[in-house]
Parts: structure tokens; C-alpha cells; sequence
């Protein structure tokens, strides 16, 4: 009998959000290189040609539809590793989302293949022999010239609209091959090199001839040619010039060099042209790198404390509790060092790309090119660039942004999180709504490594299970060097108004405190928790507010640019001076945004140099850096800005920060409402007198008695925490119970408020009503064209099994969508929403 071999299937996970794996044959050329964890492109459905990653090989054919074939295997090696599939596995089953979309999220986009049309010539053929339009023999024409032609280049070329209907008359006699090619979005950075020809290496006499010869003939190329010789220090060394010289680099900054005359000397066969592949990142010199920074003997102890929670207590997770200023990232580079010496890799995650500037470069001249830096303003080529470092052993430490737990990591030994307690280290859309300090836990459990997290305002769950001894805890209460904390004075601004003693937004206090700070040349810092220049206008006639045509919000008035834009969905329109209602001008300005203070402090403080730090002004990829940069350079006395000023900046020159208007943060419908503002303000408070001069913090509310405001004034903490965690036994929230947040959308209102009611008593079934709320109207009931309606599941945290509850949510969600009327019905799922 015959021995057939046994046919190789593949499961794959495909980056659409597809419930399972899909199974496809492997041809045979193809099972000597395919791993699990390369990149395969597969078709999939009628048109779509996709990169999908191997999940895992094995030899069971599916049995409810046959297996397509893999078209093209991209991969020598696995571009994600086995850990990286198990993390994204456990992602998808606790986000409760599809390995697709957690694929999706994770690779950077330049690593998926994007596919184009192209055009051949049959092998063989005689285009003579066939009798041909003018139009179709020029086509032929160009394919045999090109040898492939691309649709979109060959289009750009023949510019006629019936190219296509011409190119099916071609296939038809036969004449040309139409094929998609998967091309690799990702292309390394090449530079174009020069170097001299190896026949005037081995001829210096003649070298010296044409030396002579140029300085007559072609002074430019003679030039060009002494430039090089001195650039490259070929005399010193001739073994140098295998190196060649870039050759931009030659007729940069000279002007008595022209590119053409480089080509000349190309032509000449003097020089010769060559690429190499290089960094998109500058590389430092080692020679130039620092020592690690001294540490203080506070900063010593917490050291000590934190090695002992990991190594005698037997913690992987420890909590260092350290108040702002206290040196805390002096601290984390110790750790890190001592992980990089072990020959292990590290990870530390910071919230925002507004923290990674300053604390990047201050990396940067410790630890070199060791360290990668990943996230979003990054090009998708330098993503990829970063991916492929970490796989190849380039970068050993990577400092990035939450998508930076996605990187291919195999020998991690320590994850750093700081600022534990941010907002922004939760992703909102689209799935996996993902939180990276919950990944990194994970990510620490599956290499064994070890997490320390960072903050000096903790998110109470956190603060709570490492007073609970799940986590080790070390606490460091005392500032880096003769820095004290700020004083901080709550200013009434409703004391203010009655007395009319306002000044545009600025108390007395606040505005006596700017001018001093001003005199004394020091820099000042204000927080307004709002872009634009007012969240609305509204027409003191008739009371017409200018809404968002797709979300029932109000528009943020933009002066600057005269517009109206949606915060929630990016839609924007002109602002006219009248009301769209009544025709009325007397349309005014309500509340207060970091574009309307910038203008108040210029009318204010004429001599001052202003700026402003928001997502307006800090969109391009340089725009955040440039600012921290002035700001350093004391071109800026005063620096007005949204969340972004909280974090991780630090000032020597900034004695006074101040808050206008608090009161924002305290009433916003959310049971973290009290934290998160208590957060915010400590941290923003922070960023005053770091350094020897004494700081101040102006606090300006409505409610000065506020009890999370004298939290802030007396910096205490396990005050609020205290306060907080007894409200929230008593009503049932985190840390004594899970959330999982559900929202149903759809463009029909009755139909989302409908499909929300029948969704909760499906829920309430088995989970019973006590555990399923709602649904409840949010604050803001339509985004983007769907009304949305919130549920929210309360899971008790023992004696639950978490993942059956998980399945019976998706089975309800399951059972809503197939019924007739609810086909069209969105509902997202958010667990652990923040």
C-alpha cells in the first residue's frame, strides 16, 4: 500500500471579529517553514485577502466546510511567539471580545500585508501574432517593458477609463496573467551610500591624476571628491572606505558641491553607489551615556523594602507608594538595571505619550540603545522597527504606552507600571477594552516576572488588595533633595462673585499669586479640565444651544479656528454670531475652556509669554516635545493645559499651579467621581516647587468645604480612601465586586431602549435582579448617530464562577441579536469599565 502523507491543516486567527479559530490546508512546499505564530495570507470569504497569525498546526480537517489553502506564508520565524498567543487568548476570554480583534489591536498595522493588483504577460506568448486595438498593443507595450506592471501605476500610465474592460479583453486572448501579490506594508529605512570604486583603492598614482584632471575640469567634482576623502578618513585608513559615505551627507551645507555633480562622479565610475538598511532611531554614543543616579537614603529603604516584598515575602506584584517629587523613577532605573544585568528584558509602562518625553530622554542617557520607545505618534514603520528590535535582542528594555504589553517579550523578568491609578491605561474602543496594568499582571504571571507598580495617588483596588496583603506595599513619604510639598489654598469663588471681585476667571488669590510669580520670574502652571474656548454657546434670547447632528451633545465653541466641534464623534461647523433659531446675536459664551484662559491671561498679562498644552495644540508628532521644550527653556511663563500638565512633568522654575475651576471633577456622575478628582488635583499640585523654592497650589471651587478638596489640602489620602471604601461596600463596587459593563446601541431609539429591557430580563434570569442594573439613559444618550442605553452586571468576588457568568452574558447577548427586530442592534462589552 501507498504511503500518503497526512495532510497539515492550520487554525489561524483571522483579525475580524469571528468567534473561533478558521482551519486551512497547508500546501505542501509550505509545512517545512510554517510555525505557530507566523504570518500566513489566507482568502477569506469572496473578496477579501487577509494576514492572519497561526494559531497551531494540526492533521483534523474541519467538518462543516473544506479548508481553503494558505496563499503565502510571510514568515522565516514566528513574528508572535507562543506567550504572546497565550496572553492574547486569556485577553480575549477575560475582555470577553474575539482573538481577531485582540490581533488586531496587537500587531502594528505595517506587519499586515495589504494586497494589490498586478499585471503580467503570459509566458511564452506572441503579441504580434494577435490583432490588437492601439490602445491595447501600447498596454502590452508597457508590461513587457516593466516585466509587472501594478493596476494603480499601469492606470496613472494609459489614463483610460475603460482600462480595466481592456484588460479582460487581453486575459481573454490570453495575452496577460491579473494576479493580487501580497506586498508587506512595512520597508526598513534605506540610505544611499557612495563609496570609491575599487580600481583607485588599488591606484593611488592615478588617484592623484584625477585630483589634478577635476580641479581644471569639474571644480564641483573635485570638491565632491576631497569631501569624500576627508568625510570617510580613507587616508587614515583605506579598509574605511567599505563604509562609504551617505551621500546626501556630501552635498548637505555646501554649497559648492550640487548633487548632479556627485551623480558625475557615479557616471565616471570614480564613486559607487550602494544601500544600506538603517535605524529610524538616532543612535547614542556610549562614551556619552550617565552613571545611575544616586539614590537618597529614603529612596534606599524603599529600595530595600520592595526587593524584600519580592524575594522574602515571595510577592510578584508590589505597590510603591510614593508622593509626588519623592524620586520614584530613580528608583524604577535601579531595578532596571539590575534586571538588564541579569540578561533579562524589561518593560515599563507609562499612561500617556505626554509622560514618555521628558522621562524618555532622561532614559535615554542611561541606558542608550538598549531602550526602545513604543507608541501610537509613532510611524507604523518604527512600531515595526521596535517589534523586530525585541525579537532580535536589540532592545532589552522598552518604555512605552499601553499597546506596548502587545511586543513580543520571551525573557521578561521585570514590568514597571507607574502611575498605576491612570485612566488612560484603559482602552475604550475598540475591543479588547483592555486594561494594561491588568495585562501586565498577566503578562508577569506567564513569564514568572516580576511587576512593581508606581503612583502617588493609587486606584483604590489597588491601594485596597495591598492592604489586604495580596500585593507588597512600600510606602515613601518624603520629596527627593530640600524639595517640601506645596502649600495649597482653597479659594472660594463664590465669595468672589458676590463681592465683584472676579477678574474674568481668577479669584483675588489667584490672580495676586500669577503677578507675584511673574516678578519674581518663575513659571506658572493652570489646569482647566476642558479644551476649546467654551463647552457651549447658548442664545440669551430664545435658549438655543448648537447640538451635534449625530450625538445629543452640545458643540465645544473653538475660537481660534471660529468652530463648533463634537468632542465625542470630530464633527465640526462653522460658528456664525447668530442664533440659528430666532436669528437673534446675542449668543454668548458658557463656561470656560483652556482656550478661553489662554486669551483671559494675555488681556491680563500682556507681558507674559503664554502657551497653551491640550489635544489641539499637541497633535503632530513633535508638537508635545517642542512645548515641554520652551517650557524648560523658560520661553514660556506660563503654561495653561488639560490632563496632559498633570503627569510626570517636572520643573525646576514652577512655584505656583492652579486649579480654576475644581468643581468639575467633584460632580461628575461616575461612583470614581471623588477618587479620580482627588487624583488629578494631587498629581497637578505635584508639579509645583519640585526643586528648592517653595510651591504653591491655588484650588479655585465653588465649594470650598468640599471634603475631597481638604482631602487634597492635608494630603491625606488614606482619609479619602477610607471614606470611599466604606460607600462602596455599602453599595456594592469595586474592589468588593466585579462590573461588567454592557451597552446596547442603535440608530432607532425605541428600538435600543427595547432590545436594553429584553436584554436585562434575560440577564435576570439566572444572575437575578440584584446583580443586573439597569438600564439607565447615560449622560450622553446618542453618539455617532446610535442611542445607546447602559446595563451594568454586579459579580460578587468569591463563590461566583466568573467565566460561567461571562458565558451566560454572551449567550443572552446571542439569544437578543438573532431575534428579528434586533438584528441590527449593537451591544458592547466592557468588563472592568473604568
Amino acid at each position: 500500500m501507498g504511503n500518503h502523507t497526512q495532510a497539515l491543516y492550520a487554525d489561524v486567527i483571522i483579525p475580524l471579529p469571528l468567534p473561533q479559530l478558521y482551519t486551512y490546508q497547508v500546501p505542501e512546499e509550505q509545512r517545512a517553514r510554517l510555525q505557530a505564530g507566523c504570518r500566513v495570507v489566507v482568502s477569506f470569504g469572496k473578496q477579501k485577502t487577509l494576514t492572519a497569525i497561526v494559531h497551531h498546526l494540526h492533521h483534523k480537517a474541519p467538518e462543516h466546510y473544506t479548508p481553503k489553502p494558505i496563499l503565502e506564508v510571510l514568515d522565516d520565524t514566528p513574528t508572535v511567539n507562543e506567550l504572546q498567543l497565550s496572553l492574547f487568548s486569556w485577553m480575549a476570554d477575560y475582555y470577553m471580545c474575539t482573538p481577531g480583534e485582540v490581533i488586531q489591536a496587537a500587531l502594528p498595522s505595517a506587519l499586515k500585508i495589504s494586497t494589490q493588483s498586478f499585471i503580467s504577460l503570459v509566458p511564452g506568448v506572441r503579441p504580434e501574432s494577435h490583432s490588437l486595438s492601439e490602445e491595447e498593443h501600447r498596454i502590452v507595450k508597457l508590461v513587457q517593458e516593466h516585466g509587472t506592471l501594478q493596476y494603480e501605476e499601469l492606470s496613472r500610465k494609459v489614463r483610460n477609463g475603460r482600462l480595466y474592460s481592456l484588460l479582460k479583453e487581453l486575459q481573454d486572448k490570453g495575452l496577460i496573467d491579473i494576479f493580487e501579490k501580497a506586498k508587506e506594508r512595512y520597508t526598513p529605512k534605506r540610505q544611499r551610500k557612495v563609496r570609491l570604486a575599487e580600481r583607485w583603492l588599488n591606484d593611488k598614482e592615478a588617484l592623484n591624476d584625477l585630483l589634478v584632471s577635476l580641479e581644471k575640469k569639474a571644480p564641483q567634482q573635485w570638491y565632491a571628491l576631497l569631501k569624500y576623502i576627508e568625510t570617510s578618513g580613507i587616508l587614515r585608513d583605506w579598509t574605511r572606505n567599505q563604509a562609504g559615505v551617505e551621500k546626501q551627507a556630501l552635498h548637505a551645507n555646501d554649497a559648492r558641491i550640487k548633487p548632479a555633480a556627485i551623480q558625475a562622479l557615479v557616471k565616471k565610475g570614480v564613486f559607487e553607489e550602494f544601500e544600506v538598511e538603517v535605524s529610524r532611531f538616532a543612535a547614542i554614543d556610549p562614551h556619552k551615556l550617565q552613571p545611575l543616579p544616586a539614590l537618597s537614603p529614603a529612596q534606599q529603604e524603599a529600595f530595600r523594602q520592595i526587593m524584600h516584598a519580592f524575594f522574602e515575602e515571595k510577592k510578584d506584584i508590589a505597590l510603591l507608594h510614593g508622593v509626588t517629587g519623592s524620586g520614584k523613577t530613580e528608583i524604577y532605573i535601579h531595578f532596571i538595571q539590575q534586571a538588564l544585568d541579569s540578561g533579562s528584558q524589561v518593560l515599563y509602562l507609562l499612561p500617556e505619550i505626554a509622560l514618555t518625553t521628558q522621562i524618555v530622554q532622561r532614559l535615554r542617557k542611561i541606558f542608550g540603545d538598549k531602550m526602545g520607545v513604543y507608541h501610537s505618534r509613532f510611524s507604523d514603520n518604527e512600531r515595526v522597527e521596535v517589534w523586530r528590535g525585541v525579537q532580535s535582542g536589540r532592545f532589552s528594555f522598552v518604555v512605552g504606552v499601553r499597546s506596548a504589553v502587545f511586543l513580543p517579550f520571551d525573557n521578561l523578568s521585570l514590568i514597571i507600571v507607574d502611575e498605576e491609578h491612570e485612566a488612560s491605561y484603559k482602552q475604550h474602543e475598540p475591543a479588547p477594552r483592555y486594561h494594561a496594568r491588568d495585562v501586565a499582571m498577566m503578562l508577569g504571571k506567564l513569564h514568572y516576572a516580576k511587576v512593581l507598580l508606581g503612583s502617588a495617588t493609587p486606584a483604590l483596588e489597588t491601594f485596597y488588595h495591598a492592604q489586604q496583603g495580596r500585593y507588597g506595599y512600600v510606602s515613601l513619604q518624603q520629596r527627593y533633595g530640600n524639595a517640601r510639598l506645596p502649600r495649597v489654598i482653597i479659594s472660594d469663588l463664590r465669595a468672589a462673585q458676590k463681592k465683584n471681585r472676579l477678574r474674568y476667571s481668577f479669584a483675588p488669590e489667584l490672580y495676586e499669586a500669577i503677578h507675584r510669580r511673574l516678578e519674581r520670574q518663575e513659571q506658572v502652571i493652570l489646569f482647566q479640565n476642558r479644551r476649546g474656548y467654551a463647552p457651549y454657546l447658548c442664545c440669551e434670547d430664545c435658549g438655543w444651544i448648537p447640538k451635534c447632528r449625530f450625538c445629543n451633545v452640545s458643540l465645544t465653541y473653538h475660537m481660534h479656528e471660529r468652530l463648533l466641534r463634537c468632542h465625542y464623534c470630530g464633527h465640526q461647523q462653522g460658528a456664525k454670531g447668530t442664533c440659528r433659531a430666532c436669528g437673534s446675536s446675542r449668543v454668548k459664551n458658557v463656561g470656560i475652556g483652556t482656550e478661553k484662559i489662554e486669551d483671559e491671561l494675555k488681556l491680563l498679562f500682556p507681558e507674559a509669554r503664554v502657551a497653551r498644552m491640550d489635544l489641539d495644540t499637541t497633535r503632530g508628532k513633535d508638537a508635545y516635545q517642542k512645548l515641554i521644550d520652551r517650557f524648560e527653556a523658560h520661553d514660556i511663563d506660563i503654561l495653561v493645559g488639560t490632563q496632559m500638565l498633570t503627569k510626570g512633568l517636572d520643573f525646576e522654575k514652577v512655584t505656583l499651579v492652579g486649579i480654576v475651576d475644581a468643581d468639575q471633577l467633584l460632580y461628575f456622575p461616575d461612583f470614581r467621581a471623588h477618587e479620580r478628582a482627588y487624583q488629578l488635583l494631587t498629581q497637578v499640585s505635584g508639579r509645583a516647587g519640585r526643586k528648592e523654592a517653595a510651591g504653591e497650589v491655588i484650588i479655585q471651587s465653588r465649594h470650598p468645604e468640599h471634603p475631597v478638596l481638604l482631602d487634597v489640602q492635608q494630603q491625606a489620602y488614606e482619609q479619602l480612601v477610607n471614606r470611599e471604601l466604606q460607600e462602596r461596600r455599602t453599595y456594592n463596587y469595586p474592589p468588593f465586586v466585579r462590573l461588567i459593563g454592557l451597552q446596547v446601541k442603535h440608530t432607532k431609539e425605541e428600538l435600543a431602549h427595547a432590545a436594553a429591557h429584553d436584554l436585562v430580563e434575560l440577564l435576570q434570569k439566572k444572575l437575578g435582579k440584584a446583580r443586573v442594573l439597569g438600564p439607565d439613559v447615560p449622560l450622553v444618550d446618542k453618539v455617532r448617530n446610535y442611542y445607546l442605553r447602559n446595563i451594568l452586571v454586579k459579580i460578587e468576588r468569591q463563590g461566583i464562577n466568573l467565566s460561567a457568568v461571562k458565558k451566560y452574558i454572551a449567550y443572552c447577548i446571542q439569544q437578543l441579536t438573532l431575534q428579528k427586530d434586533y438584528r441590527r442592534v449593537v451591544v458592547v462589552v466592557d468588563v472592568d469599565p473604568a
